[in-house]
């Protein structure tokens, strides 16, 4: 049964299968394969209160939970649906792998499960800026006037939206992670883009050669076009390596003037020399930068990625801008909260490597840096030594602040450095206190952290939130 590849809702029916991990994603699948008539089972390793909860709904559905055993495989499986956190080393796929049975993703569920006139998919990964190209792409394709949606990795889980049946959207704008994509070996999308690689998440691919594969299957099989990022030849590479279908195209996005068969930037202007009758001789205007917020160079990256995607799929050019210019992306991405005293504070908490704290960094000529938290491995150098210039100050927080502190001491010892040795509740406070001694007016107070938040927050949302608290607490106290 393990070979058996399902291709219908028909085929699902009596099916045996094990669904690894009670989140959002794996509530989703166990619920849309109980409902096509399959015997479900869940398992996850957790255990407590939330656990207890979920699994009791699920149990009210007929559904059958497992908690606490997350390495044995239920006996009968014929077929394992894991959700994207669990690593490839699990002890339940190698149980899965000793009895031939197969192990898939939802996104692969998902994609199993579209019909002949399904929609086709818009795909979107990259180490940063995916949930918002994705979005921006959504925004874009509604603009045109065409029934979409923002899906994946995005937060709605695709399997319930391919569940709405074929005729409910045109296209669908589709962000996939490295982990989705390494358990979707199916997936055809109309088009798609790597929009940049930087080592992330290695502890679960377990090499940076092995992330980049699982990113590049998003190109495998693309009908119109491969789109990658010109500043980043690995994307490129990629597209190289790729299986497409005959007549897709190698579609780039840069921050320069493009070439044929590129989108780029021209006087100010968005312009198109990929998707027009001439690319030798012919532009088309898109939409201009100040049509993108915020207008930071990562962003508008971004932005001509989403542009390439619509373009590929016929959108014209007038959406590409109105839809540019509706879109406000998602909180705590390079978002300016208040200014205080001729100083402007940014929340970039979102940040949470060194990539995205860099391309954070380049949008301002002045800044006080608040960083640090959790590194995950990173090391730090090589931002530091490229944002030195730009660095009034820096304030740390975090448990690996050291790290970045022995950077900053390599490669800027001339900036002031603020080591703050607290993870209580008011120690953002204080670092926006202690950022805003630094700053002088024209500056600009960024929280790019460059970590992982959970030594001292939630999530990364808890740290913005935290920010832009301290914020309007300083800015009431220098009223």
């Amino acid at each position: 049964m393990g070979s058996r590849k399902v291709t219908s809702a028909s085929d699902w029916q009596g099916r045996n299968i094990t669904v690894a991990g009670l989140g959002v994603s794996g509530i989703s699948a166990a619920r849309a394969l109980a409902g096509l008539g399959a015997s479900v089972t869940v398992v996850d390793g957790g255990s407590g209160a939330a656990h207890e909860e979920r699994a009791a709904r699920l149990r009210a559905e007929g559904i059958a939970v497992r908690l606490g055993d997350a390495e044995s495989l239920p006996p009968g499986t014929d077929l394992v649906v894991t959700s994207p956190g669990w690593k490839p080393t699990s002890p339940l796929f190698a149980a899965a792998a000793e009895a031939g049975v197969d192990v898939i993703g939802d996104v692969e569920v998902a994609w199993r499960l579209r019909g002949p006139d399904a929609a086709p998919w818009l795909a979107v990964t990259g180490t940063n800026g995916k949930t918002t190209t994705t979005q921006m792409l959504a925004s874009i394709l509604q603009a045109a006037g065409l029934r979409t949606a923002a899906v994946g990795n995005i937060g709605t889980p695709i399997v319930d939206v391919i569940l709405e049946g074929d005729d409910a959207y045109d296209v669908l704008a589709v962000e996939l992670s490295s982990y989705q994509l390494h358990w979707a070996p199916s997936v055809r999308a109309h088009s798609a883009t790597v929009l940049n690689l930087a080592p992330d998440h290695l502890d679960w691919h377990g090499s940076m050669e092995a992330y980049a594969a699982d990113k590049g299957r998003i190109y495998e099989g693309n009908h119109v076009a491969c789109v990658y990022n010109v500043a980043d030849k690995a994307t490129e590479d990629l597209v190289r390596e790729a299986d497409v279908e005959e007549g897709c195209r190698a579609i780039g996005f840069t921050l320069n003037a493009p070439a044929p068969s590129q989108l780029g930037v021209v006087d100010g202007i968005l312009v198109d020399r990929a998707f027009v009758p001439d690319r030798q001789k012919q532009a088309q205007e898109l939409a201009e930068i100040s049509d993108v917020q915020p207008p930071a160079p990562h962003n508008i990256a971004n932005a001509l990625a989403a542009a390439a995607l619509a373009r590929a799929f016929g959108v014209q050019a007038t959406a590409v801008r109105d839809g540019l210019r509706a879109f406000r992306p998602d909180a705590h991405r390079i978002e300016h909260v208040a200014d205080v005293a001729e100083v402007a504070y940014v929340d970039d908490s979102k940040a949470t490597n060194t990539h995205a704290a860099q391309a954070s960094l380049a949008a301002y000529e002045s800044i006080v840096w608040i960083a640090g938290g959790l590194a995950k491995g990173a090391t730090f150098d090589e931002l530091v030594t490229g944002a030195a210039k730009r660095l009034r100050g820096v304030v740390l927080i975090g448990a690996d602040r050291a790290l970045i502190r022995e950077a900053l001491a390599r490669h800027a010892p001339e900036v002031p450095v603020v080591d703050l040795d607290r993870t209580d509740t008011g120690a953002m406070s204080e670092a926006v206190r202690r950022a805003a001694e630094l700053a002088q007016p024209g500056d600009t107070v960024l929280m790019a952290p460059a970590c992982a938040s959970m030594d001292m927050f939630t999530n990364y949302n808890k740290r913005g939130e935290a920010f832009a608290d301290a914020v309007r607490e300083l800015g009431s106290t220098r009223a």
